[in-house]
Parts: structure tokens; C-alpha cells; sequence
């Protein structure tokens, strides 16, 4: 594994925050409650390797897409086509973009053609907080759980009655407005939120169509739960984003998408020691295509998930969940796909103990696909805690990803004879507290059999096909820690995603994931003030499979600030890309150079 510059300036924050923090003590962190198992734990008792973003933190960061808030996350590199609306890929541990499952509120989100979800559209104005789950889930989940999971929760209401109001104008005409109203009692809760989000944009792709290419989102959330005397909790939730998209192209130039999540859950337990959860829901994907103002094509899918789960406490520190899980995709469109929708089904069973300082977690699932039968994963994991705080774990896990609508069936492209792509992975893991400072490190081995990729010719007719294998190594680092009123948090990533099929790519950096990257970051409060930056640094990538196109590592310092001017109304600033880098991160689309935002935001405590 190659340790390129970028590298370094990662390490020495870590030793810096290091330094600095073996002179002082600090309270102790609150913990963070993740569902990483289907289960509500502490971040501190998860086997897993996950990371929390809450409400508190996206809007400390003002940001501005859900992807501006995964960027820096430990084993995540994010590919983007040029700035707000456009295409944004994931890479989770080095896998395949398709290889994240991605959840809104407990229901599979994505496009069925596609096998990615639309994380440019979906709005950070109607996320309540975000959860990443690094590692194989199939066994809890099933297909596309290869690299891990991202849950994306929409906001929820809270005892009292809230208002929030917030407006924010920034470089290229951008505006943004959001309003929403949220409240509860001790067994009701409801919110309601709207937001819409405006920008000329900029010339992405320079040279090929010397344009503005824009975007505007309109979004909104509603969320409504109930709690009864006997217990029983119902809640129904409802998302809907709909955009307009810009962008360079020969065949086609702009898009209108829509992006919906319709969902709830019923909540009950008979008895004490039996809690059983009903969720259901469905998601839409749909987007119509144009040249200019004439009509090109359109992609419609839609996804249905139902899942019935059974928790069972045993003794003590001892539970088992049972389940059973169905899920149906469905395409339509102007492109005539030979197969046009698939079910699935799947029983699943899992086990957590916590005897002592040992803990255990133990899972499997059978999953029985329409179109590629039996698909049995599982996955287990062990740690224990010494008596010094650390906690050592080893887990292993198993998963596959069912190929994509596009990948079977897309026109001159699609390849009916695709395999299921598989996955064996292994972790080991480090994890802390001492004098101040939370700190892991997280070490994996993933590989990957029958990987679909894309072969093209040299007029690039391209045809996905199933590959040999590919072999990744990581190594993920976090620190987090208070000095002196200042709040430091940095994570490290090195990566070796490579190529292991037999031929001209053997060897070769899989695309558009660089080895290492690292975030920095440093908050102050001052009285009203509150003053922060981010520091956040790529090594290398290549654009293609032979790795014949490089795109250069970058290091970007974006600067917040904000002022309390009265009771619940904030004055908020960001400068993104302080240095002015010029960088991509995807083919021939630049990311912004540097920019700024301004806005007021009205959020009173109580009301």
C-alpha cells in the first residue's frame, strides 16, 4: 500500500489532537444510539463499525446535501459529477457504488435500474440523523449489503411545540429556504417540514458545452406517531423531493426527478420479555429525460419492502430477534426490459449476548430471490473489553448483490447471463477511551467474487460482465476529543482496493477510489460565537479500470461560523474550499472552487 503526501498531513493531525489531549482530561462523551442490528444499542456496545451524524452535527456543519455530510467518514470516498444535483457515487470500503444498501427510515431506498440511490436528491433539510454501518450486513438485510449500510432518518418530533425557519443565499445564485413545525406530547409526536433549495450552478465539464449547469430541489416531510396506553406505537412517515438537473451531455442535457418514501411501523409487546415490530413501505425512483426542451427518455422504478421482526430478551444480556423479510422491485419506462420485476424473500435470526466482558453477535438469513434462488449469509462477531477500557473485536461476514435492472437488461449494454456478486470479509478492531480522548482503529480484509464491471471497446460500446475477483484492504482510524472548549475530531482512512481478475487490469486500483483520505476537524465557542473548520485531503484515484486516467489527490479547508444575534435566531457562514483547489473526482466534472453561504436560521428551544 502506497502512502502518498496526503497521508502524512492525516497523521500528524492524529498525533497533534494526541499531544494535545494527553494534557487534559475531559468529560466523558454522550453516547449515540444506533440500529446497526435491528436493535437499538449504544454506539459503545455495538460489534460494529458504525458512525452517528445527528441533527446538531449537519447543522454545525451547514451543510448542504447529504453527501457534504458522508464526506470524511472513516472507509467512505464519494464520486460527484460536479456539485449540488449531480451524480453522486458511494464507496463504502472500497466496494462498488451498488454495494451500499441505503435505507430511509427502515425502507430500501434506490433505483431498481440503476442499483444506486440518489443521495444528490434526497434533501438534508428533511434528515433527522444518518447512520453508517461499515461492513457486510446481508445477513440482517440481504442484497447490496456488501460494503454496509446508510440509514437516513427524517426528522421527528419532540415533547413541546417547535417552529424553525432558516434562509441562506450563497455563489451561483444559490438560495435556499426552509420552514417546518415539530412537536409532542409524552405519547405523541409529529413534524412537518418543507424546504426548497435553488442554484444557476456552474460550468462542470469546462470547454464541452461552455454553460451553467443548475439545479433545484423541493422537498418535503411528515411524520406522525402515536404511542397508546397498552403499549402499542404506530407511526406513519412520508418524504418527497422533486428536482430539476442540468447537465452536459450529447444525448440528453436535463432531467426532472422525483424521489419519494412512503413508510410506517406498528410496535407492540405481548409480553414482557416479546417485542415485535410490523414495518412497511414503499419508494419511487423516477426521472424523465430531455435535449433542451424535447423529451428523451424516462426511468421509473419503484421499491416495496415489509419486514416483520421478533425480539426475544432470553435472560439477561441475552436476546434473539427473528424475522421475516420481503421486498419487490418493479421498472418502467420508455427502455423495454426483458424482465421488469422481481421479489424476494427471506427469514433471518440473530443473537447478542453481552456475558460479562465478552460480547457476542451471531446472525443468518436465507434469502430466496425470483430470479437467482437461494442466497444464504451470515456473519459473527466477538469482543471483549479489558480492564483498562479497551475493547478488542474480530468479526467475519458473508453478503451478495443481485445485478441491477441496467446491468441485466439496459439495451447494448445489459448481460441476461450475469452472477450474483458475493463477498467474504474479516474485521478486527480497536476501541477506547482514555484521558479524554474516544479513539478506534478498525482493520479489514473484504474480497469479492464474480464483481460486475464494465468492458468497453475502443468506440466505447461497453457490456457488464462479471469479473474474476477483487481483494480489498483497509485500515480506519478515528480520534475525538475537548480541549479547552476547543472540540477536535479526525479519522484516517488507507485503502487497497485492487483487481485480482486475470489479464490486462490484474493489479490495478479498482476506479474512483482513492488509498487514503482523512477529515480534520476544530469548533470553538466564543460566549455567541461559535467558529470552526474543516480540513479534508484525497490521495490519487483513477477514472478507469487500467488506470490510464489519474485524477491528481487534493487537500480542501472549508471555514464556519455562526453568532447567536437573539433567542433562537442564529447568523450562520461557510467558505468552502478556502485554497481555491481545482479538483475532480469524477471523469472530466470539476468540483466548485471557492464559494461561500449565508443564512439565518430561527430554531427557539421551546415555544
Amino acid at each position: 500500500m502506497k502512502f502518498e503526501p496526503v497521508l502524512w498531513v492525516g497523521t500528524a493531525s492524529l498525533w497533534l489532537a494526541s499531544s494535545f489531549c494527553a494534557a487534559e482530561t475531559t468529560p466523558e462523551l454522550p453516547l449515540t444510539l444506533v440500529t446497526a442490528t435491528g436493535i437499538e444499542q449504544a454506539v459503545t456496545e455495538s460489534l460494529t463499525s458504525s458512525t452517528v451524524i445527528d441533527r446538531e452535527e449537519i447543522e454545525r456543519r451547514q451543510a448542504q446535501s447529504v453527501q457534504d455530510v458522508l464526506r470524511g467518514v472513516p472507509g467512505m470516498a464519494i464520486s460527484n459529477d460536479g456539485g449540488l444535483g449531480k451524480n453522486s457515487s458511494v464507496f463504502l470500503r472500497g466496494t462498488n457504488s451498488d454495494h451500499v444498501l441505503v435505507l430511509i427510515d427502515g425502507v430500501r431506498a434506490g433505483s431498481a435500474t440503476l442499483g444506486i440511490a440518489a443521495f444528490q436528491d434526497i434533501p438534508i433539510d428533511q434528515v433527522e440523523r444518518i447512520e453508517i454501518v461499515r461492513g457486510p450486513r446481508s445477513s440482517l438485510y440481504g442484497s447490496e449489503a456488501i460494503g454496509g449500510v446508510i440509514q437516513i432518518f427524517t426528522r421527528k418530533g419532540r415533547t413541546g411545540l417547535r417552529p424553525s425557519l432558516s434562509a441562506a443565499v450563497g455563489s451561483h445564485s444559490l438560495y435556499k429556504t426552509s420552514g417546518g413545525l415539530s412537536g409532542g406530547t409524552d405519547r405523541a409526536w409529529f413534524n412537518l417540514n418543507g424546504a426548497r433549495l435553488e442554484t444557476r450552478g456552474y460550468d462542470v465539464q469546462r470547454g464541452s458545452e461552455p454553460d451553467r449547469d443548475g439545479y433545484r430541489n423541493t422537498s418535503g416531510s411528515a411524520r406522525v406517531g402515536y404511542r397508546f396506553g397498552s403499549g402499542l406505537e404506530i407511526e406513519g412517515n412520508l418524504l418527497q423531493a422533486e428536482g430539476h438537473n442540468r447537465f452536459d451531455g450529447s444525448s440528453q442535457n436535463n432531467s426532472a426527478v422525483v424521489q419519494q418514501m412512503a413508510g410506517g411501523h406498528l410496535r407492540y409487546a405481548p409480553l414482557a420479555f416479546w417485542q415485535t415490530t410490523l414495518r412497511a413501505g414503499r419508494t419511487l425512483d423516477e426521472s424523465a429525460n430531455y435535449l433542451n426542451k424535447n423529451f428523451s427518455s424516462a426511468f421509473n422504478t419503484q421499491r416495496v419492502n415489509v419486514t416483520w421482526q421478533n425480539d426475544f430478551t432470553i435472560t439477561d444480556g441475552h436476546r434473539v430477534s427473528l424475522g421475516l423479510d420481503y421486498f419487490n422491485d418493479q421498472v418502467s419506462g420508455t427502455t423495454d426490459y426483458r424482465v421488469s420485476s422481481r421479489d424476494n424473500k427471506a427469514g433471518f435470526v440473530q443473537y447478542l449476548a453481552s456475558p460479562g466482558a465478552v460480547d457476542i453477535l451471531l446472525g443468518a438469513r436465507y434469502d430466496d430471490n425470483e430470479q437467482f434462488g437461494s442466497q444464504p449469509t451470515g456473519n459473527a462477531a466477538v469482543g471483549y473489553r479489558f480492564a483498562n477500557g479497551i475493547r478488542l473485536s474480530a468479526s467475519w461476514g458473508n453478503a451478495f448483490k443481485a445485478p441491477a435492472f441496467n446491468q441485466l437488461y439496459f439495451p447494448n449494454y445489459g448481460n441476461p447471463d450475469l452472477l450474483p456478486e458475493t463477498s467474504e470479509s474479516w474485521e478486527t478492531a480497536l476501541t477506547g477511551r482514555h484521558a479524554g480522548i474516544d479513539w478506534a482503529i478498525n482493520g479489514y480484509h473484504t474480497e469479492i467474487d464474480n464483481l460486475i464491471s464494465s468492458v468497453c471497446d475502443s468506440n466505447w460500446n461497453c457490456t457488464a460482465v462479471n469479473s474474476d475477483r477483487a481483494r480489498i484492504l483497509g485500515l480506519e482510524t478515528r480520534l475525538a476529543t475537548r480541549i479547552l472548549d476547543f472540540d477536535l475530531a479526525t479519522t484516517l482512512t488507507l485503502t487497497e482496493p485492487l483487481n485480482l481478475t486475470p489479464g490486462a487490469s490484474e493489479g490495478r486500483a479498482l476506479p474512483r477510489r482513492p488509498r487514503s483520505l482523512f477529515r480534520f476537524d476544530l469548533d470553538r465557542s466564543l460566549g455567541r460565537f461559535r467558529l470552526g473548520g474543516s480540513v479534508y485531503g484525497e490521495s490519487r484515484r483513477y477514472d478507469d479500470l487500467a488506470n490510464t486516467r489519474p485524477m491528481p489527490g487534493f487537500v480542501t479547508v472549508d471555514l464556519r461560523g455562526t453568532v447567536d444575534l437573539s433567542r433562537g435566531l442564529t447568523l450562520e457562514g461557510r467558505i468552502i474550499n478556502l485554497l481555491d483547489q481545482d479538483y475532480r473526482t469524477s471523469g472530466l466534472y470539476y468540483q466548485d472552487r471557492r464559494n461561500f453561504l449565508v443564512g439565518l436560521r430561527y430554531q427557539p428551544a421551546g415555544f
